[in-house]
């Protein structure tokens, strides 16, 4: 009958360390790690074999001795993602092992790079080393390779004071005592909102001012999912509303209602701040929300 097979655990250490002589190649490699400085060693057919060997590997011949400085930038030939990191990998968090072919070399060199995304790499990605802060001639003085910078995050606020003045100024002083007020033009007999000095379409004076009903149809709209610190939640919806009475919309937010649930022809009504913290300012209107009653063909 069979039997178990016999199992013995071997483990090959040198707890004083291995020393092996490098050869004056790869020994003058190392050497320029330490001063980080990269270098390939020139074929007698003039390719640059990057890390340098002894012996062409084309034809067998002894390299020149010229040494031959090349990138420090490269570019991914070809790679593989590390999603684990084991204990002996030159990073402990997710990585790509990579050959890289530097900037005047003709040989690939195999090296980590370093990226927060797989995405963030391709064949043909630019990438510069990253140097160990205290170089000792060894491999791993080039501590790992990063993506070439191609963009950058910069926060930007602009500051600055809008003075209203106008048709501007009177549709604001209206909307603080939570009234919308509109213009009628006298020629076309169009109206407009918010309040207009002169027709947009015929150019005539709007002398006529008008009040307007704070309720109104949703012509058109979007749902957005950034946030918005006006927005009562996200995803909210923005939309261009038709007042009862005017020609033209006019875009709010609208809430009290899930976003899925807004479409064209809904009827809707202002939802005001309470009167004693208004102020001459659209903020005076939260939004707009559903009224309830029905929908409002569009023609």
């Amino acid at each position: 009958m069979p039997s178990d097979p016999l199992v013995a655990q071997h483990v090959l250490e040198f707890p004083g360390g291995y020393t092996r002589t490098t050869g004056p190649v790869i020994g003058r490699f190392l050497s320029e790690l330490r001063a980080r400085r990269i270098v390939g060693a020139r074929t007698a057919e003039g390719r640059v074999l990057v890390p340098p060997l002894e012996y062409d590997p084309a034809t067998g011949e002894p390299v020149t001795g010229e040494y031959v400085e090349v990138g420090p930038a490269g570019t991914i030939t070809t790679w593989a993602w590390v999603d684990e990191p084991l204990p002996g990998h030159p990073l402990d968090h997710p990585f790509a092992w990579a050959l890289i072919k530097l900037d005047g070399a003709d040989t690939a060199l195999l090296h980590a790079v370093a990226a927060d995304d797989p995405k963030a790499l391709s064949a043909g990605s630019r990438v510069w080393p990253v140097w160990r802060d205290r170089p000792t001639g060894h491999i791993t003085d080039l501590s790992h390779f990063v993506p070439e910078v191609t963009k950058i995050v910069s926060n930007v606020r602009a500051e600055y004071r809008l003075q209203a003045g106008g048709a501007l100024r009177v549709f604001l002083e209206g909307v603080a005592r939570g009234i919308l007020l509109g213009s009628r033009c006298a020629r076309c007999e169009k109206v407009y909102v918010p309040l207009r000095l002169a027709c947009p379409e015929c150019g005539s004076d709007l002398p006529d001012t008008l009040e307007l009903p704070d309720t109104g149809t949703i012509t058109t709209f979007a749902i957005n999912n950034l946030p918005d610190p006006r927005a009562p939640e996200v995803p909210f919806v923005s939309a261009y509303i038709l007042l009862d009475g005017a020609d033209i919309p006019m875009i709010a937010l609208i809430g009290d209602v899930p976003a899925h649930e807004v479409r064209q022809g809904m009827r809707v009504r202002a939802v005001w701040v309470p009167e004693n913290e208004r102020t001459a300012s659209m903020a005076n209107i939260r939004w707009f929300a559903p009224t309830g009653e029905p929908d409002v063909e569009l023609t």
